[in-house]
């Protein structure tokens, strides 16, 4: 096995193939809706991983992106887990209009920092490490194929858990901040759609024949933010809300929808059991309304376990000569939540390092492609 200091080495040697899969990642648009474009990069990630000697498989849905999960070594024994995503935010036709461009040390282009520069990342340390001859875990890699939008359209949140089981610890290869901070723990985010059925009526002829839907959504929107507890970690924010056609009429119908952010499942079951007196309860006599959850991630609970390997992961980085980090807590969701629920110590954030995700303005730290790369390195031999 090399030392340490010939694998980053050779992690600087490989940076012009490492920018050129970074490119032909961005470059493609797979856009969670968009299963043809993600399933088209799990392949491309299939064809680089099985030359190493990992076999490769796919938890197939009909309406969203597979999941990709390869494996390398024995895996009855605890194994080391590597995970992120392969779907964008993103339209198709991104990609032609913002291609993959690298200037002044920036690199902008739609998903090049959540997260194609992550999985970059992940790849070159696993190859790396595998061609100077590490056996030290098992590996099992886990990309899922609709993350930006919950899983709402498969069963990858359950099939995650599954798989996360037996793990010994896991890196999450999700944004990274250009502070160094590594998230211990995340928000889960549920959101909600309620809608409101009343009766039409003119609002100068008859308006008493009436039974105003807005009017029934203006009073339960108020009950819902009401439900927000800061100390508990829970936030509920309506964030968009319609109703009627014109100014004329008494509002037969109304919409709105509501996100959740929690902490513990805790404050989630709390929201959920309100959500339901909310719905049925009325303030309009012969207004109905009805709610159905559409995105739900759980909340990736901070692990005491999590602190210890990011206390031994603090340690390896300063003997590395890499920057010292520092562990967090963020609003955001990712798929760490199905693994710590799992019980298994993980550490998320471990991508390429940038700012603005999910808008055109999203750019990665070039630089920070192989800083990123060698901390993983490091990680997987001392650890």
């Amino acid at each position: 096995m090399k030392t340490m200091q010939d694998i980053f080495a050779a992690i600087d040697s490989a940076k012009p193939a490492m920018m050129e899969t970074w490119r032909s990642l961005v470059d493609r648009d797979c856009g969670s809706g968009n299963k043809a474009g993600v399933d088209a990069v799990g392949q491309d990630i299939k064809a680089f991983l099985e030359p190493l000697g990992f076999k490769v498989r796919f938890h197939k849905y009909e309406q969203a992106g597979n999941m990709l999960v390869a494996e390398y070594g024995d895996m009855t024994k605890p194994f080391v887990i590597l995970t992120g995503h392969m779907d964008t935010v993103f339209a198709d036709g991104t990609a032609a209009e913002r291609p993959f461009t690298v200037k002044d040390g920036r690199v902008t282009g739609p998903g090049v920092l959540d997260m194609k520069g992550g999985i970059t990342v992940m790849l070159y340390a696993v190859k790396t490490l595998l061609e100077a001859g590490w056996d030290r875990y098992p590996l099992k890699i886990i990309l899922a194929g609709d993350e930006e939008v919950g899983h709402g359209w498969s069963d990858a949140a359950s099939d995650y858990r599954k798989e996360a089981k037996g793990a010994c610890m896991a890196f999450n290869y999700e944004t990274g901040f250009i502070d160094d901070g590594i998230v211990l723990e995340r928000k889960g985010c549920a959101q909600y759609r309620f809608d409101f059925h009343g009766v039409g009526a003119h609002a100068g002829n008859n308006p008493e024949d009436g039974r105003s839907a807005v009017k029934e959504l203006c009073h339960k929107a108020l009950e819902m933010e009401a439900l927000t507890d800061f100390a508990e970690g829970t936030t509920v924010n309506v964030g968009v809300i319609s109703g009627g056609t014109v100014p004329n009429a008494i509002p037969e119908n109304a919409w709105c929808r509501v996100d959740v952010r929690f902490k513990t499942m805790a404050g989630i079951e709390r929201v959920e059991k309100a959500f339901k007196e909310i719905t049925d309860e009325t303030y309009i006599d012969g207004v109905t309304t009805a709610c159905r959850c559409e995105v739900k991630m759980g909340a990736m609970e901070r692990l005491a376990s999590s602190e210890a390997l990011f206390e031994k992961a603090q340690a390896v980085a300063a003997e590395a000569g890499l920057p010292a980090m520092k562990a967090i807590a963020v609003g955001g969701g990712s798929d760490s939540a199905y693994v710590t629920a799992e019980g298994v110590p993980t550490l998320c954030a471990m991508g390429v390092k940038g700012q603005y995700n999910h808008t055109v303005r999203e750019w990665a730290e070039e630089s920070s492609l192989t800083e990123r790369a060698k901390l993983s390195a490091a990680l997987l031999m001392k650890l």
